[in-house]
C-alpha cells in the first residue's frame, strides 16, 4: 500500500489555521479518498514521520492558541475559540466529501444499495483513521466541549424530565445519578440494555452522537458519520419535491396495482426492490439488508424511522 509523505516546506504548520489546514488536507484526502484494495477494508496509510508531524502540529497549534488567549483574557475561558476553528473546518471537509459521493450515484434505484454500501464502508474506514490521527482534537476540544454541556446530550435536553424527580433533599451525587439514568434511557433507544458490554455501550453512544444536530460537538468519527447522514442519506430518504409539469430525474413511479404503496424516497424504493426482487439469492439479500441496517444505525437514523423499522423487522426474522 502506498504511503503518503509530507510535502516539504518552510512554513510552520502551527503558525495559523490556514497553515495547519494546508499541512493536514493532503493527509485527509489520502486517507478518505484514495483508492484502496486492502482486503480488510483499511484506509490508506500515511508515512510514520508525517503521522508524527501532524500530531506535533496539532499540539503546537492548540498550545499557541491557549497562550494567545491567556494573554488577552483575564477569565481564562478559552474553550469557545481554542479548537473550534479546526473542528468547524473538519465538519465542512466531511460535508464536502459526502456531497462528492452523491455526485457518483447511479440513476437506477435498483443499483443504489450496491453503490451506497461500498461508499459508506470506504468513507467510514477513512473517518476512523482520521479520528485516530487527530486524537488531540478529540482530547483537547471535543472532550472540553462535552464537559461544558455542548455534547450530543445537553443539560437542557433532559432538564425537564429530571427536575420532576429532584427534591430539596437530594444531594449533588443523587442529582448526578439521575442525569446518568436519563442518559441511559436515551442510549436504550440505540439498543443498549443493562448487562451489555462496554463495547456495545460505546457503539450506542457513537450512534446517538451521529444522530445529533450539527450544533452539537461530537468526536471526529461521529462528526463524519453525522455529515454522511445529513448530506448523503437524508436526501435519499426524503420525498422529491415535484412542481407541476416538471421533469424530475427520479420521479416516483405510480402504483398501478393493488399492492402496498411505493415508497417515495429513492432509498425506500431501492430497499423495496431488494426485499421483493427475485434477482437476489436469499443469502445475498440477507447480507445486504443487515449491512444497510447497520449503516443506517451508525450514521444516526433513528429506530422509529419507517425504513429502519422495515429493515430491523427483516433482520430479526432471519
Amino acid at each position: 500500500m502506498t504511503r503518503l509523505n509530507p510535502a516539504s516546506g518552510s512554513v510552520n504548520p502551527a503558525a495559523s489555521l490556514s497553515a495547519l489546514w494546508a499541512y493536514l488536507e493532503p493527509a485527509l484526502d489520502h486517507i478518505l479518498k484514495s483508492p484502496t484494495n486492502d482486503p480488510n477494508g483499511k484506509a490508506p496509510a500515511i508515512d510514520v514521520g508525517f503521522y508524527s508531524g501532524i500530531h506535533s502540529a496539532c499540539y503546537n497549534y492548540f498550545t499557541s492558541q491557549n497562550e494567545a488567549a491567556n494573554l488577552t483574557s483575564r477569565t481564562g475561558n478559552i474553550s469557545i475559540t481554542s479548537g473550534a476553528d479546526i473542528y468547524d473546518r473538519l465538519d465542512k471537509y466531511f460535508a464536502t466529501a459526502a456531497r462528492e459521493l452523491v455526485l457518483g450515484m447511479p440513476h437506477d434505484d435498483s443499483d443504489l444499495i450496491h453503490y451506497i454500501l461500498p461508499c459508506f464502508h470506504r468513507y467510514s474506514a477513512g473517518a476512523q483513521s482520521i479520528h485516530r490521527l487527530l486524537s488531540y482534537v478529540n482530547r483537547h476540544y471535543v472532550k472540553r466541549a462535552v464537559d461544558e454541556d455542548r455534547g450530543w446530550l445537553c443539560l437542557g435536553d433532559i432538564l425537564e424530565s429530571v427536575t420532576k424527580t429532584i427534591t430539596s433533599e437530594d444531594t449533588r451525587a443523587q442529582i448526578s445519578q439521575k442525569f446518568r439514568e436519563r442518559k441511559a434511557e436515551e442510549l436504550k433507544k440505540w439498543r443498549v440494555v443493562d448487562g451489555e458490554s462496554d463495547e456495545a455501550s460505546v457503539s450506542a453512544e457513537a450512534c446517538a452522537e451521529a444522530a445529533s444536530t450539527p450544533d452539537r460537538v461530537v468526536p471526529i468519527l461521529s462528526l463524519a458519520h453525522r455529515r454522511f447522514r445529513i448530506e448523503f442519506i437524508e436526501p435519499l430518504l426524503a420525498s422529491p419535491k415535484i412542481k407541476a409539469n416538471s421533469k424530475v430525474k427520479h420521479r416516483v413511479p405510480r402504483n398501478t396495482g393493488s399492492g402496498p404503496p411505493i415508497p417515495k424516497g429513492r432509498l425506500g424504493r431501492s430497499v423495496k426492490h431488494l426485499l421483493e426482487s427475485q434477482e437476489f439469492a436469499e443469502g445475498d439479500r440477507i447480507t445486504l439488508v443487515m449491512e444497510l441496517a447497520m449503516m443506517l444505525r451508525a450514521v444516526g437514523v433513528r429506530t422509529d424511522h419507517p425504513l429502519r423499522k422495515k429493515l430491523d423487522k427483516f433482520v430479526s426474522a432471519c
